[in-house]
């Protein structure tokens, strides 16, 4: 796993440490340029007219060395680096020389199809995973990170014990945000990674072994093909689940049924603990999921209670002009049965 380790920032004041790590983690996260904190930023420009606390960032997202083994999107880091020239020429400080020399190096590079997430961990550590930098692609949403994998990642990481010394079962693990940080920092005995589409599947097993975790060392991790459709409770069995989790998963309602039938199935062969965690996009489809659940005699509940943000995900200007589904995405819901 790539470790992040954070420059020794000397500051006297608090405030820079804690404003450079905010644009550290955004930064990596590929968060949107308007979820940067650009008013302290802009208000330390005026006061000093200095080009130190620029430099600082600069170091700590596009010259930092996590940004050169595991580079954001080459339109992304463009259009941070003119924002961060936007902001220093406007309160009138000196140029800086290795901000242009940043900026050129990125305009002399061609745009690609790909590029790299890192999602930072209490611990310093980095998640970093290599996704499709456009939403659907390959006939699949499968090979970018969605909201709901991050809440879900970040809810194990305030509730860890639930997977400690567990076997874990994920469905539609997509690229792997969520699986890889619960192996990484909750210790479970075995985590079961599944999705049905074969390039989701090739590009998790390449995201798995990017991030030091291999099937002979603890945690065990398999990847397997799941068709929910077609999944017999021999296969079920066969997984010994003690845990069950899957997020961004209802949003069609053919694909809704097809869940029902599945978390029924699991039901009958064990009773694991399930969590279920959904950005609700069309509140007709999430309730159709509830009724379902209710219909097959599943109990449920919703999980109340805030969860500790370690990380802003918020679409790219790339993405967003891709999609509109992110701009109505704003309840989370986390359902344990």
């Amino acid at each position: 796993m790539e470790s992040l380790k954070r420059p020794n920032f000397d500051f006297k004041n608090d405030n820079n440490s804690a404003i450079l790590r905010n644009f550290q983690t955004t930064f990596f996260a590929m968060s949107r340029l308007a979820s940067f904190p650009w008013t302290y930023v802009e208000k330390q420009l005026e006061c000093n007219k200095s080009a130190d606390l620029i430099s600082e960032i600069l170091k700590c997202t596009c010259l930092h060395p996590l940004c050169q083994k595991f580079p954001p999107s080459v339109q992304f880091r463009r259009m941070f680096l003119m924002e961060l020239i936007r902001r220093l020429e406007a309160a009138g400080c000196d140029p800086l020389d290795e901000l242009y020399d940043a900026l050129a190096a990125v305009v002399g590079t061609e745009d690609t199809t790909e590029c790299y997430k890192s999602y930072l961990l209490p611990s310093g550590d980095a998640v970093s995973l290599l996704e499709n930098v456009a939403l659907i692609s390959d006939g699949t949403t499968g090979l970018v990170t969605w909201e709901a994998a991050l809440y879900l990642a970040e809810w194990a990481l305030d509730h860890q014990q639930t997977f400690t010394n567990r076997t874990v079962l994920e469905l539609g693990s997509g690229v792997g945000l969520t699986g890889i940080t619960i192996c990484r920092s909750c210790r479970p005995s075995r985590y079961i990674f599944s999705d049905c589409h074969s390039g989701v599947l090739q590009r998790l097993r390449s995201n798995v072994k990017l991030n030091g975790l291999m099937e002979e060392t603890p945690p065990l991790v398999s990847m397997e093909e799941l068709d929910w459709t077609a999944v017999t409770e021999e296969q079920i069995k066969q997984m010994e689940a003690d845990v069950v989790l899957a997020a961004d998963v209802v949003y069609d309602p053919d694909i809704v049924r097809s869940l029902v039938e599945l978390l029924s199935a699991i039901l009958r062969c064990s009773r694991p603990d399930i969590i279920i965690c959904s950005t609700v996009r069309n509140q007709e489809t999430y309730s159709s999921f509830k009724q379902q659940l209710e219909k097959a005699g599943i109990q449920h509940r919703v999980i109340t209670g805030a969860v500790k943000r370690y990380v802003s995900i918020q679409p790219s200007l790339s993405n967003r002009n891709n999609s509109t589904a992110h701009q109505s995405c704003t309840i989370k819901k986390y359902l344990q049965i």
